[in-house]
């Protein structure tokens, strides 16, 4: 797995886009990934045949990232053929072995809580890109909810590279930056439209993006 560079501003990738429009500010934003989540269950899920339409408006140079929970191989393979997928995120239970069959680069899902012991998690893993890290919630992923920090270990102890995520927003993401020092920062809630003071998933605001985009790069 690849070592972090605590000293680089960190990567960011826009989770969960549904809409060409979102596709475009996401990018006019500056983000450096989009991702794409191909779970049925999630309010944010893409079929594959959407997905490629998103994808054709993306520039080169910004990655395209597939996100998967607990799929059968055909399912993943099934969006390789029509989606120009960079990187591969697994969110479930998957194995190493599961995640690497593809040929791909790929990120594993840890799903923080007390107990994860993430030197061992990340040794179970050692083909993988990095470890992303969201809060554990009952099902998968979109919580909203940060989790405890303190459950990373430090740069120091640490030979891996960390996507960092769980209930990021503009408003926290410079501390978590400050505190963590991860390769990467994810947002998907984090940055969606409000109406009546609550988050419409896969709808995105481009001002929230914009303002997230701006504090990490300020952190």
């Amino acid at each position: 797995m690849t070592r972090s560079f605590s000293a680089v501003t960190p990567r960011i990738k826009i989770c969960g886009l549904t809409r060409e429009a979102d596709v475009d500010a996401a990018v006019a934003a500056g983000a450096d990934a989009l991702g794409f989540v191909f779970y049925a269950k999630s309010p944010r899920a893409v079929t594959a045949a959407r997905a490629a339409e998103l994808v054709r408006r993306v520039p080169p140079f910004v990655t395209v990232v597939g996100l998967f929970v607990n799929p059968a191989p055909d399912e993943v393979e099934g969006v390789l053929d029509h989606v120009p997928l960079n990187l591969l995120q697994f969110h479930g239970d998957e194995g190493e072995a599961d995640c690497r069959r593809y040929r791909r680069p790929y990120l594993k899902a840890a799903r923080m809580k007390a107990g994860v012991d993430l030197l061992k998690y990340a040794a179970d893993f050692p083909s993988a890109r990095g470890l992303l890290l969201d809060t554990f919630v009952d099902g998968y992923g979109g919580s909203g909810q940060t989790f405890d920090w303190s459950l990373i270990p430090a740069p120091a102890e640490r030979d891996f590279s960390i996507v960092l995520s769980g209930g990021l927003d503009a408003g926290n993401v410079a501390e978590a930056i400050r505190a963590i020092r991860p390769a990467a920062v994810d947002v998907s809630s984090g940055v969606e439209l409000h109406v009546d003071g609550k988050a419409v998933k896969g709808i995105k605001d481009p001002q929230r993006i914009q303002e997230f985009i701006a504090a990490v790069r300020g952190a």
